[in-house]
């Protein structure tokens, strides 16, 4: 076994932890926004409340409550962008594995030797690189997503 397939295969595998190690904060990060999404809704209908029962309250106090109610629709709202951010990842990251995938695919059969190659084999093979532009040019898309969203936000 040359040692460069080692090499090839090691930073296959530390590629394929780093992925998996990617996901599962996204999860997480995931989680812990949908649990905040709760809180804040919860929060917010006690501030509804309390603005429709406002008989005899302070006008300082509404004002209070108001910029409070405001305050948390501000922090939905970026939670809903770093939850946009968060899912464009997560396909990142699916199109990442199926782009390795189908580089596995190819140079399988890229390595065997072309003389011993049936028109099925070199079918595949075409396949496969079709697959694989498709995949590069779906990634393409999600990073000007990316793009244009940061830019928006400036």
């Amino acid at each position: 076994y040359p040692t460069w397939k080692r090499t090839l295969t090691r930073r296959a595998r530390e590629a394929q932890m780093k992925r998996f190690c990617k996901a599962q904060a996204i999860q997480r990060r995931l989680e812990e926004i949908e649990v905040t999404f709760r809180e804040l809704e919860q929060q917010g209908i006690k501030l509804e409340k309390l603005l429709r029962d406002e008989d005899g309250t302070p006008a300082d106090k509404k004002t209070q409550w108001m910029n409070q109610l405001l305050y948390l629709v501000q922090k939905k709202n970026s939670l809903m962008s770093e939850e946009s951010d968060l899912m464009i990842m997560v396909q990142e990251l699916k199109l990442q594995q199926q782009q390795w995938q189908l580089d596995q695919k190819l140079r399988s059969y890229m390595n065997r030797e072309e003389s011993l190659k049936t028109p099925e084999d070199h079918a595949a093979e075409q396949e496969i690189l079709g697959q694989l532009v498709e995949v590069v040019n779906k990634r393409n898309v999600l990073i000007h997503m990316q793009e244009e969203k940061r830019l928006s936000e400036l």
